[in-house]
């Protein structure tokens, strides 16, 4: 496993992290298992761990605290999110700081998810949704930075919406964030527009979610593709989505190198952008654990493929069924 350092924060953090929202809420997680993986990952050299209270209300943060405890001799990075208080993702260029985030809310969710993980504090605390025009109202900084100086976490980021990268390069130039997590993957390649030029300059770590565009980027989606009454996929890849989807993943499969998977190429496509610190693929079985961490040491794709890869950039705007 390689490290690299998460902005400011000077954490040396590994290369793939570990996102665990599907074993929070989606269908078909086993807890037994889902620990199996995490410390299957620890094992293997990873030691930054993602989750929020709205996976599962709780419930993977909970999974997060039983593996801290496991792990005592080792520093394992732990970052989870706030939720906005009208529970409404994404947010939405109408929403205001007191629909979302007002300082009362944010210092209960930062108590509850202490209390869902039995840890002391988090590392890291994020804002699970963001609009840039909040950094007009500095009553959610003042908050955060008060819990930090209580010892509550030590750092602060923001996840920005999906397919809205420039909605967060006003907090990056702002100096208040310690990180961004943002969607960065072979089809979504904005962030290196506006987003990853700022966080260079003011140095802000970048966590880069949904590596394989939610299943997209591993080649296994089909037309006939579907998932059991209550996964939030459902609502997702709706027939509009899911048809495009399949079309952009069955295009990259010629370039899938002999010997690699498109997982690997998804995952190694990334890690060629220096600016990204660490990917969080979500993971809930030690064996997919294995083939992605092992990424790491497998290194960045050769500059031709890289630059074919580049090519299949595709730009998306928010819809009703973006969440």
């Amino acid at each position: 496993m390689q490290y690299r350092t998460l902005g400011r924060t000077g954490w040396e953090v590994s290369e793939i992290g570990y996102g665990m929202w599907g074993m929070g809420g989606w269908t078909g997680s086993d807890d037994d298992q889902s620990l199996r993986a995490l410390q299957r990952a620890v094992d293997l050299g990873c030691n930054f761990f993602d989750t929020a209270w709205g996976y599962g209300e709780g419930k993977s943060e909970g999974l997060l605290g039983q593996l801290v405890r496991s792990n005592l001799d080792q520093k394992l990075y732990t970052a989870t999110k706030i939720p906005p208080k009208n529970m409404r993702w994404p947010s939405r260029r109408e929403f205001s700081l007191d629909e979302c985030f007002p300082p009362d809310h944010i210092e209960e969710y930062v108590a509850i998810s202490l209390r869902n993980a039995d840890l002391p504090a988090f590392d890291l605390m994020q804002l699970h949704v963001w609009e840039d025009h909040w950094l007009e109202d500095d009553r959610w900084i003042a908050k955060m930075l008060e819990l930090k100086q209580q010892g509550m976490f030590h750092a602060i980021g923001i996840s920005i919406n999906r397919w809205e990268p420039w909605n967060g390069v006003k907090a990056v130039r702002s100096g208040v964030i310690d990180s961004v997590q943002v969607i960065y993957n072979i089809f979504d390649q904005s962030p290196t527009d506006e987003l990853f030029p700022a966080c260079r300059e003011h140095n802000v770590g970048v966590i880069a979610r949904v590596p394989f565009d939610e299943g997209t980027l591993t080649g296994t989606l089909t037309r006939d593709s579907h998932w059991p009454a209550g996964d939030w996929r459902n609502t997702y890849f709706v027939p509009e989505n899911l048809a495009a989807s399949v079309a952009h993943g069955d295009a990259l499969k010629p370039l899938v190198p002999a010997g690699m998977t498109m997982a690997d190429m998804a995952l190694r496509f990334i890690m060629a952008e220096p600016t990204v610190t660490t990917i969080i693929p979500g993971m809930r079985q030690p064996r997919h654990v294995a083939a992605n961490l092992a990424t790491s040491d497998a290194g960045p794709l050769d500059s031709t493929l890289l630059s074919e890869l580049e090519n299949h950039r595709w730009d998306r705007q928010p819809t009703s069924w973006s969440q």
